[in-house]
């Protein structure tokens, strides 16, 4: 009889061991607050946003995808509604085309290059842009089940320190660059979505042209890389 309480203790003793050891091996390969379902993320935007010139896998949104993942956020679909030369009028064409599905969990907007590079040859004014790009930012938190906070907004590169922009002309596009973002920001702010503001590392480009794809245009995933690393902290507490 003692011989079988004491088999049955040990029993115990053993199986509440093996409990907490598994408990402890899962919570150290999970990372704190890390997210226990596959995520859904669209990005909204231009060539910057499909990643002209670079792999598909260098693409910003692809990179982010990669780093979320790493932190414990497995992205389970990355939907990328963008092309090449598109303005803030495209890219409403581009969406109701797709039709993509909500709710996503998070939703990116990066758009306006176009329309500041096309203005004067085709009426594009500022007027415009800020109408167009209130929408489609509405647009974007309706796409992430009307959640503002699981929205966020990137500003516009400038190319003009690329070399395809000379003389004068450099200061004219940078200012216009800045006005254009001086636009989508406070467009944000007003729908409390937060706003990344990539431009000044858009700009290290001018003495590095590491952070330029072949075409000398559009930036390299070395670059990408480089707006993932300013964006991840805090859409880490987004999620």
């Amino acid at each position: 009889m003692y011989l079988q309480v004491l088999l049955s203790m040990v029993s115990l003793i053993t199986i509440s061991f093996c409990s907490v050891k598994e408990q402890t091996e899962m919570e150290q390969e999970t990372p704190a607050g890390a997210n226990t379902r596959n995520l859904r993320y669209l990005a909204l935007g231009d060539s910057y946003t499909i990643g002209e010139g670079v792999p598909a896998n260098e693409s910003w949104p692809v990179l982010l995808s990669d780093a979320l993942a790493g932190f414990g956020f497995p992205v389970e679909e990355t939907q990328i509604i963008a092309s090449t030369g598109w303005t803030t009028a495209d890219l409403k064409a581009g969406i109701v085309r797709a039709a993509p599905e909500s709710p996503f969990d998070l939703v990116s907007l990066l758009i306006g290059v176009n329309n500041q590079y096309r203005g004067v040859d085709l009426g594009y004014t500022q007027d415009d842009y800020h109408d167009e790009f209130a929408e489609l930012l509405q647009m974007a938190i309706g796409f992430a089940g009307g959640n503002p906070h699981n929205v966020f907004v990137v500003s516009i590169p400038d190319y003009s320190v690329t070399q395809f922009v000379s003389g004068s002309d450099r200061e004219r596009v940078a200012s216009e660059i800045n006005e254009y973002n001086n636009i989508n920001r406070q467009i944000a702010k007003s729908l409390s979505v937060k706003y990344f503001d990539i431009t000044p590392v858009s700009r290290l480009a001018e003495d590095n042209p590491e952070l330029l794809a072949s075409d000398r245009l559009h930036p390299s995933g070395k670059m990408y890389g480089m707006w993932v690393e300013m964006m991840v902290p805090d859409i880490l507490k987004i999620l």
